[in-house]
């Protein structure tokens, strides 16, 4: 199947790689460019650039580069056509051959369409049906206004068999790919949320995938049910080809530029929680969609922030699976830790009663070793020998889930001051522990990949790049001021021969690659995200044409001295070339050197041109 190129050309065009990649990796200005932390190898430092002007991007770690289309294929593992095509819908381009969708593509694009739908549908029952009227009344109680569940889409599924599947006349088909709803026994379409609040739930991109549906506590909800039957406080969307709960954040969509303005990301236990921190002027929570919080949770809010903090009532926080959230620590190099909720509380409830309480709790998090330290040793009973040895004894239990042997150290001393006891005594007891992996909860995991080692690249002549950067960066400083003889070096001659092209930074590298050029397609990619640190003046860019000349000039000479050998130049020649050559190197440090550039460029192509005829 053929696609032309100027319909990959339009998409690339319509698609802003910044706001691309920050659904996935946080991204902070930095001069021209956007750098963050690579999202192909595990890093510490930011070595990831982006080039928002050109559309590439180019880790100088793992070497990963691409453009737009590069970067879904990696990140979603799709191929060239269907990362093309979702970048199509994403910017609502329609493909020629649009037609010849796969079947699972256009199942998936109508099942998004269809869940967006649904969520203007149960937002405008909210805002405006009757039958709503309890719903309103309870989130103004919980001090949801009206604006803010608009900014939220809240809605309200009505308490009716069918009211969403009859009203957009959903198919069977259509109910069970959103998980909207289902056909009972009696062959009827029937919708799965019924008197429930509606939460939207949202792609880091702001698409609709999923719902969860609240039920309204007495005496804003329903009446009981004549046969006695509770239903479930909160019931979600299932897994569908467009939601998988265990990779999915709540808000992650809306709270993604405050995650990444603050360094920081507050994880909560449900929808409320999430919108009360909006709420206290900390936008930057997200929640999980009815699940544990888990590995997949951890490797996407890496990517945004490293520093992770749980706002979990103090029981629910406690009980977290500590060798797990250790494990994912070390994984992702991130940073756990734990808001100290007064006891009792969840966020929601804090933030309508005293949400200066609430930003303290935030501020005062504390590693999540410590927290779970700090539950021991503040339940002990100190008063008593006996008392200060069971919390010891629980103390070392916590730490020997920690892999750090230092950190287990650094705990054990404090656990030792508090206790008053010899860390002496402390110590081979949580090294037991430590060996004997029975003795506590593990969950063994593979160890995280490692990116592979760099191929060596061949040296690039100094003059050769900064030119290419000028031709990159400062196109009209260097208009006709630079020819191929110039690049003494094949692959940046190769580099500068695509670019000399009409065709974009991305075309080129596609073209390279092609041919298989892959150090050129390396290099230009490089090229593309660097940061220039400064604008270079009229005289910057007179000084690297010189020294490209005189570079070139070298090589050429050395040809004119094989010619001379090898009989296809006469003596004479040679040294009238010599001699002309030499009088305008010597003028391009002068006041001449406009005129001796010309000559020399006149010269090289002239030479070059001879040698391919």
């Amino acid at each position: 199947m053929a696609i032309s190129e100027s319909e990959i050309a339009q998409v690339r065009a319509a698609t802003d790689i910044v706001a691309l990649i920050t659904e996935t990796v946080a991204l902070k200005k930095s001069g021209r460019r956007w750098s963050g932390l690579c999202p192909f190898h595990g890093e510490k430092t930011p070595s990831f650039s982006v080039n928002a002007e050109e559309g590439r991007y180019y880790c100088f770690g793992c070497r990963a580069s691409g453009d737009q289309i590069t970067f879904v294929r990696e990140i979603q593992h799709l191929d060239f056509v269907d990362a093309l095509r979702l970048l199509a819908d994403r910017a609502g381009i329609e493909l020629h051959d649009d037609a010849n969708a796969g079947p699972a593509r256009k199942d998936r694009q109508e099942a998004m369409a269809a869940m967006a739908k649904a969520v203007e549908w149960y937002h405008e029952r909210l805002l405006k049906g009757p039958d709503a009227r309890g719903a309103r009344e309870y989130l103004r109680s919980r001090g949801i206004s009206g604006d803010v569940a608009r900014q939220f889409k809240l809605g309200w599924a009505p308490d009716e068999w069918d009211g969403l599947a009859k009203s957009l006349k959903f198919t069977e088909k259509m109910l069970l790919a959103t998980g909207l709803g289902f056909v009972n026994k009696g062959d009827r379409r029937q919708d799965a949320l019924r008197a429930r609040l509606i939460f939207p739930i949202f792609d880091p991109g702001g698409k609709a995938i999923a719902v969860g549906g609240r039920v309204l506590p007495a005496p804003f909800g329903p009446a009981p049910r004549p046969d006695g039957r509770v239903e479930a406080k909160y019931k979600n969307s299932p897994e569908t080809s467009i939601y998988s709960k265990r990779r999915t954040l709540y808000a992650l969509n809306w709270a993604k530029d405050d995650v990444i303005k603050s360094d920081e990301i507050i994880v909560c236990e449900g929808y409320t929680d999430v919108i009360a921190f909006f709420a206290a002027g900390m936008p930057r929570a997200v929640a999980t969609c009815g699940t544990a919080l888990g590995e997949e949770h951890f490797k996407t809010m890496k990517n945004f922030s490293k520093r992770i903090v749980l706002a979990y009532d103090a029981d629910k926080a406690g009980q977290s699976a500590a060798a797990s959230v250790y494990q994912w620590e070390r994984q992702n190099e991130v940073d756990v830790y734990v808001a100290p909720l007064p006891e009792g509380s969840d966020p929601a409830e804090l933030a309508q009663r005293d949400p200066n309480a609430l930003r303290s709790a935030i501020g005062a998090a504390v590693p999540f070793l410590q927290f779970r330290l700090d539950r021991v040793l503040d339940g002990a009973n100190r008063a008593t020998g006996e008392g200060r040895g069971r919390a010891a004894e629980l103390a070392m239990a916590v730490l020997a889930e920690h892999p750090s042997d230092l950190v287990r150290d650094t705990y054990l001393m404090k656990v030792a001051d508090t206790l008053r006891l010899e860390p002496a005594l402390l110590r081979p007891r949580v090294a037991e522990l430590v060996r004997n992996p029975n003795a506590r909860v593990t969950k063994e995991s593979p160890p995280p990949l490692q990116p592979g080692p760099l191929r060596a690249r061949t040296p690039m002549p100094r003059p050769g790049l900064e030119a290419l950067r000028l031709r990159v960066h400062f196109p009209h400083d260097v208009k006709g001021r630079l020819v191929s003889p110039y690049f003494i070096n094949e692959v940046q001659r190769e580099i500068f021969d695509g670019l000399s092209s009409d065709k974009t930074i991305s075309e080129v590298v596609d073209e390279l690659q092609r041919r298989g050029e892959e150090e050129a397609s390396q290099i230009l990619s490089q090229l593309a995200v660097d940061e220039m640190e400064r604008d270079y003046t009229v005289e910057d860019v007179t000084a690297v044409v010189a020294q490209l000349i005189r570079g070139a000039v070298r090589e050429e000479m050395k040809n004119v001295e094989r010619d001379l050998r090898e009989g296809r130049m006469t003596p004479d020649l040679a040294d009238v070339t010599v001699r002309d050559v030499k009088e305008r190197l010597g003028l391009l440090d002068g006041d001449r050197a406009e005129e001796a550039e010309r000559d020399l460029r006149d010269w090289l192509v002239e030479r070059s041109s001879a040698r391919l005829t």
